[in-house]
């Protein structure tokens, strides 16, 4: 009984700094907490560390103290240049490195297929090494670059975005929503112009209704072509649609063009053809 007794107040003291450590947190940074289902409360233990982490990383971020990612990884002479490694090599020469970083808590991902390894292994070893980063040391946290922030590979980025944000939203059933990627007015869609962004999206949408299903068996990029601030991916698709009893076989080719605000360097669609759909 006794033992019962002390580790209840043990419970109401931690209860009781956290609710000091979250009105601190909240009249210097502005945070707000909102207390849930008492049957889903967190444990006060949990919730100490959490609450704990969270001034600690306010503390060092308002510092902004920053160190080369050489330095965190505390300076590892170990990795020889790349030029030194044989093809046989590098693939293991990459696990090594990837892994010694990773227990820094850095870790180097890409996206484009094009890259390869011995590449990444040079840019890390020639620049990112070099690359002034946050020094922040938490409990679990992690630093995590992406190699196409660095070297963009716009031909791919954007044959993706062509694909994945553009064309299968448009040509499968559920609602096109997200325009993102998208310019806000001038838009093209096959032969409507001007549109905003409303206007395509009512658009593609009253398409969609007029079916009770649509499904998307195949959508390809055959090409890619980029000039200056232009970009025009172009490739085929394959749908079906159905209404009622009546099944709609849907193909042809479709184009989707970009063009690149050059202030913010980034890619932005105008103007989408598909071939075989009257919009």
């Amino acid at each position: 009984m006794h033992e019962d007794f002390n580790q209840l107040n043990e419970e109401e003291n931690l209860r009781a700094e956290n609710d000091f450590l979250k009105m601190k947190i909240m009249l210097e940074h502005g945070a707000e907490f909102h207390s849930g289902n008492t049957d889903e409360e967190m444990p006060a233990e949990v919730e100490n560390e959490f609450l704990k982490n969270i001034i600690e990383f306010e503390k060092q971020f308002e510092a902004h103290k920053t160190i080369s990612v050489y330095d965190k990884l505390g300076r590892p002479q170990q990795f020889k240049p790349v030029n030194e490694i044989s093809d046989d090599e590098i693939e293991e020469a990459w696990q090594k490195l990837s892994s010694y970083m990773n227990e820094y808590g850095i870790d180097l991902s890409v996206s484009s297929p094009k890259v390869t390894v011995r590449e990444l292994y040079r840019f890390t070893t020639e620049e990112l090494f070099k690359h002034e980063t946050d020094d922040m040391v938490m409990p679990g946290w992690a630093t995590n670059f992406i190699y196409d922030e660095f070297y963009p590979d716009h031909e791919y980025d954007n044959t993706r975005t062509a694909i994945d944000d553009c064309i299968k939203p448009i040509l499968e059933k559920a609602p096109f929503e997200w325009m993102h990627h998208f310019r806000t007015e001038n838009l093209r869609l096959n032969n409507r112009y001007p549109l905003t962004q409303d206007d395509f999206k009512n658009i593609v949408n009253r398409f969609k209704n007029a079916y009770d299903e649509i499904e998307l068996p195949a959508a390809e990029a055959d090409k890619c072509s980029i000039t200056n601030i232009s970009c025009e991916v172009k490739g085929t698709y394959s749908a079906i649609a159905n209404l009622e009893n009546e099944t709609l076989q849907l193909k042809g080719t479709w184009s989707v063009e970009f063009e690149l605000d050059e202030e913010f360097g980034y890619w932005y669609i105008n103007n989408v053809q598909i071939e075989g759909i009257d919009f």
